[in-house]
């Protein structure tokens, strides 16, 4: 799986990943909640850890992050039948408790944060996603870190299919980021559904194998693993456009930490053209 890509190849990859300046970190919601869909402390501290890790080696931080719909479930006190509609609701519920947090968290560093609610519509288009970039430049600038969600309240296709994943790759695009991390509940792509099958291997590194390790997601992503395909597609899209991105395991210990001083770690998408 791995002799498409040349250790060199590797090792530039993870070395242009340690280097990046500007960085888009994208965490789901299995990062920030537990079992009962209730906001993790501890997950969400653990994350801001990492990020601030990033931050304090001078580097511009864009967070993209998910989990209102998740934390929504969590205050409520009841289970919803999960239609689109009460989708839309609890992200309501779930999104002003996630900012609250994090401002909480981010604060233990000093630090401020903002908060941005997008939908793939608003970055499409060039007026908006002009507004969008020149809001996030302005942050970046004043030391605040964007924090940024799909606008779930408004969305509807969107909701049932990760779309935070496609998010975090336009954005990485658009405003000229030098490296995507995408944080999950797995350690990266591997060459079968690790939740079922234990001989699944990690794959350390996808460039001209992507065809086959395209196949290798599509036939082993099923149920609560069927998430991997859009961090993969999103992965693959930066890459092509000369960005290295990496997937890896949210709890890993100071997983961005060692992103950044080129250690090996998830998997990581070698970059195709120049950036």
């Amino acid at each position: 799986m791995s002799e498409a890509v040349t250790r060199d190849e590797v090792d530039r990859a993870r070395a242009l990943a340690a280097n990046a300046g500007r960085v888009v970190v994208k965490a789901g919601t299995n990062s920030l909640t537990d079992e009962d869909s209730n906001l993790d402390d501890g997950k969400l501290d653990k994350l801001v850890d990492d990020v601030a890790d990033l931050i304090e080696r001078d580097k511009s931080v864009i967070l993209v992050s998910s989990g209102a719909i998740g934390a929504g479930k969590g205050r409520i006190g009841f289970s919803p039948t999960d239609t689109v509609e009460e989708s839309q609701a609890l992200s309501t519920i779930g999104q002003s408790h996630l900012m609250r947090r994090y401002t909480e968290s981010f604060e233990r560093y000093g630090l401020t944060v903002a908060q941005i609610l997008v939908t793939e519509h608003d970055l499409e288009d060039t007026d908006r996603f002009t507004n969008f970039k020149n809001t996030v430049e302005t942050l970046l600038e004043w030391g605040v870190v964007p924090i940024v969600n799909e606008n779930d309240a408004v969305a509807t296709e969107e909701i049932r299919i990760g779309d935070n994943d496609m998010i975090s790759a336009s954005i990485a695009i658009g405003v000229d980021a030098d490296l995507l991390v995408t944080l999950t509940d797995v350690s990266g792509v591997y060459t079968g559904n690790p939740k079922r099958d234990p001989d699944a291997e990690l794959i350390e590194a996808v460039g001209r194998n992507y065809d086959a390790v395209e196949r290798i997601v599509e036939e082993s992503a099923s149920g609560s693993f069927g998430g991997i395909r859009t961090k993969v597609r999103g992965a693959r899209t930066v890459s092509e456009h000369g960005i290295p991105a990496i997937i890896a395991r949210s709890t890993e210990p100071d997983v961005l930490e060692k992103v950044a001083t080129e250690q090996s770690v998830g998997t990581i998408f070698i970059p195709i053209n120049d950036h």
